[in-house]
């Protein structure tokens, strides 16, 4: 059957068609600016990628053209094909910790939460309203980024402030990535063959989470009630003095886009330009990249110990998947617990492979990771 896996943004859509449950790719792609002048979106069908102007005043129009192109690329030849459709929600709150239909007490509760992720649960509901419109016939469900991450102890997601601010305004930890997360870790145990495992993931992009993850539940991850939380990213601070002298604006402003490798390079917020700095010995570029493997190792040993032990580290996202030297950095600050970094393995990127020695007290893995996979996985199930 067909899946739709799709990600609505306030002026975009993306988009992944899957044939399942073999999990091939039939098309993908996104809209962007909708309802934005110079409007248009590309596809990529049968290895070709295609770019096409049009006018999108709506992402109900974005999903007739989807269901066109479906057409014209003889993916369908009618709209019941289509079973069902897996949206991308970054906010849950403590309502959901799986996967659900789109009805309407979930989106009620999804349009309820949106005081905690403005900029996503608002529009991830018009993406909703605008595919049941288009595919009335199609399962639509919710596909939640915190969902993975309820599994927590309340000794893992409260803050330390007063109780009642957890009770009335729902003030704790709720992490992100979640279904990053989940992929990489349910990939990892079938790369390990067990289910039992006590695993540390790593996505680490231009935004970034660790967790840890326990026979396959989460039981603490480094995000808190926002993402600016946890680890040094490309333009966020991460974990930091909550007195910092700023007006709300001001910190959302700073913390958010003017900080973390952005902040303290004077650079960039990309990954890749730093090293390029470092190249050129520039120190600012060095000391931001210290500062940034100096955090994620951090969290890593923290887990470790969390854990017990740990079976298998295991690095996704842009920089995760991409970046030799990162991994390399991060895996020699390690040594203290065993870990020996396979050189020849690790010089790779974007593809899954272990990258530490045989002897290596841990295993460490690259995984891509693969969220469009995992809606359509949990939308095909339901």
């Amino acid at each position: 059957m067909i899946i739709l896996s799709v990600n609505a943004g306030s002026s975009s859509l993306k988009f992944t068609g899957f044939e399942m449950p073999s999990e091939d790719v039939l098309i993908s792609g996104v809209f962007e600016r909708i309802g934005i002048d110079n409007s248009f979106y590309t596809i990529k069908v049968n290895g070709e990628k295609i770019k096409k102007e049009v006018e999108l005043p709506n992402h109900k129009v974005a999903f007739e053209i989807l269901i066109k192109e479906l057409m014209d690329n003889k993916i369908v030849e009618s709209l019941d094909e289509i079973k069902g459709v897996g949206h991308r929600i970054v906010q849950g709150g403590a309502y959901f910790d799986k996967t659900v239909i789109a009805d309407e007490d979930a989106v009620s509760k999804i349009d309820e939460l949106a005081s905690l992720a403005p900029l996503h649960n608002h529009a991830a509901i018009v993406g909703i309203n605008a595919a049941k419109e288009v595919m009335p016939n199609a399962v639509q469900t919710v596909v939640f980024d915190t969902a993975f991450h309820q599994t927590m102890a309340p000794c893992e997601y409260m803050y330390a402030v007063p109780y009642a601010w957890y009770k009335e305004y729902g003030i704790r930890k709720y992490g992100a990535h979640g279904t990053s997360h989940k992929y990489v870790s349910q990939r990892m145990n079938e790369i390990l063959g067990r289910n039992d495992t006590k695993l540390i993931t790593c996505h680490i992009g231009n935004g970034a989470s660790i967790s840890a993850v326990k026979d396959g539940k989460c039981v603490a991850t480094s995000m808190g009630l926002t993402p600016n939380a946890g680890l040094i990213m490309g333009s966020r601070c991460g974990d930091m003095d909550a007195t910092v002298g700023m007006t709300p604006k001001e910190m959302d402003i700073v913390l958010n886009k003017q900080s973390g490798l952005l902040g303290i390079s004077g650079v960039s917020s990309d990954s890749r330009d730093i090293e390029e700095g470092i190249k050129n010995g520039n120190e600012r570029c060095i000391l931001a990249q210290e500062m940034y493997v100096k955090r994620i190792v951090e969290y890593i040993a923290k887990y470790y110990v969390l854990l017990g032990g740990c079976d298998a580290i295991v690095f996704t996202a842009g920089v995760g998947e991409n970046s030799i030297s990162t991994r390399k950095e991060i895996l020699n600050k390690l040594a203290v617990l065993g870990i020996k970094v396979d050189e020849e393995a690790n010089n790779v990127r974007g593809e899954e492979r272990k990258i530490t020695t045989d002897d290596s007290a841990v295993p460490a893995y690259i995984i891509p990771t693969n969220e469009e996979l995992m809606i359509a996985k949990d939308t095909y199930s339901l």
